[in-house]
């Protein structure tokens, strides 16, 4: 189970750890598993040009808040379904890094 006790308020409570902090889950999503997720993603939605797509996805790379190489620690996003969306946005607080 995924979870640990707590006695620090003298209390029994359970608390749960994300997937991220947990060895038991494999956050890494293959190459294959992303492509196919934006082919899903992009299916009924307006999508823009590959050049912005590289674009949004190199600002992605270089910024501090990419995890795992394909989550966006802001909203928790697959940044690479994100990018490709031409609805997104960059979720970086004060302002955007797709600017």
């Amino acid at each position: 189970m995924n979870s640990r006790l707590s006695m620090e308020t003298g209390q029994k409570s359970e608390r749960s750890l994300c997937k991220g902090c947990d060895d038991q889950y494999d956050v890494q999503i293959s190459e294959a598993k992303l492509a196919r997720l934006v082919e899903l993603a992009s299916r009924s939605r307006p999508v823009v040009a590959d050049a912005e797509y590289e674009r949004r996805l190199s600002s992605c790379y270089s910024c501090p808040a990419l995890q795992y190489g394909s989550t966006c620690r802001y909203c928790g996003c697959l940044v690479q379904v994100r990018a490709k969306l031409l609805d997104s946005t960059c979720p970086f607080p004060y302002n955007s890094r797709w600017i």
